[in-house]
């Protein structure tokens, strides 16, 4: 019986997406999806609900039992992003990230500072 993780890979390829770009389009690990394929793993409910709620026209009774059609009917594809689009929301996602850690860094340089400030 296939599982879940191997109609995502076929899910995959009907989008024309690598593991990456859509491990990234729902929000998932980096590599999430190829260790889940390499160890055979099942699928939590929360990355299916990703998925559903990134890719709407997926059938969900296909995604879990493999029952049906990859797609609901009259429900396009959706637009595959370019490269560009891929780097620029990776640019973005690193870019929060290294400002919360700044204002995290700060945060703690000025209590420490603090600190010294109420020894002296």
């Amino acid at each position: 019986m296939s599982k879940t993780i191997h109609r995502i890979i076929q899910l995959l390829s009907a989008l024309d997406l690598s593991a990456r770009q859509f491990d990234i389009s729902i929000g998932s690990a980096n590599g999430y999806t190829l260790r889940m394929q390499k160890n055979n793993a099942s699928v939590g409910s929360d990355v299916i609900e990703r998925i559903v709620k990134k890719y709407p026209q997926i059938n969900l009774v296909w995604l879990i039992t493999g029952q049906g059609e990859m797609f609901l009917k009259d429900m396009p594809k959706p637009k595959v992003r370019t490269k560009a689009e891929i780097e620029a929301y990776i640019d973005d996602k690193l870019k929060q990230q290294w400002s919360d850690e700044k204002r995290a860094l700060l945060d703690e340089v000025l209590m420490e500072i603090e600190k010294a400030n109420k020894a002296i």
